[in-house]
């Protein structure tokens, strides 16, 4: 086998590890504040919840780069799909450092974000009632400082690390 066709194919299994382990991350990210809300209860406010975007369309997204680099489909394909994870992961770190920044007060929130919040429904007869009458707590307060770090703080690190591993796997040619 010529040494460009084994440098291709460890390339393509760089790039499908690379796509494989942030879907796997980015679901692990997102699955873990899920879990933070329905099991331990924290509702989120409505910049946590804006946070969360960029893991539901990138997690799904790794996925259709690691078929496609199984699949042997084009390099571009998948060094592109690898770059929009990385924006991705750029904009929630943006997102993240703008929620961390409200909750420490050095910048106001939107105005949407100034209500109180009511317990979690635990009742699932009540679940539809309580949609409508439940408020998000405000963005400028944390609910959990683990470490120092609010929830934003923490996806600020996980987006950022992400975000890195993105870039990179879309900078590897071949």
């Amino acid at each position: 086998m010529p040494v460009s066709d084994l440098t291709t194919s460890s390339t393509n299994r760089a790039r499908t590890m690379t796509a494989l382990f942030l879907a796997v991350a980015m679901a692990i990210v997102v699955g873990t504040a899920l879990a933070f809300e329905h099991i331990g209860g924290y509702i989120p406010c409505a910049l946590c919840l804006e946070q969360r975007m960029p893991y539901y369309v990138g997690a799904p997204l790794m996925l259709v780069a690691a078929v496609i680099s199984l699949a042997g489909g084009p390099s571009w394909a998948v060094r592109g799909l690898l770059a929009v994870g990385g924006l991705l992961m750029l904009y929630g770190l943006v997102l993240g450092v703008y929620h961390s920044g409200v909750e420490w007060h050095w910048w106001d929130g939107p105005a949407s974000c100034a209500t109180s919040a009511d317990a979690v429904t635990k009742d699932a007869g009540s679940l539809l009632g309580d949609l409508s009458s439940k408020k998000p707590p405000s963005c400028d307060s944390a609910a959990l400082r683990v470490l120092g770090l609010s929830f934003a703080g923490w996806n600020v690190l996980a987006s950022a690390a992400l975000a890195a591993i993105a870039i990179r796997g879309a900078l590897i040619k071949h």
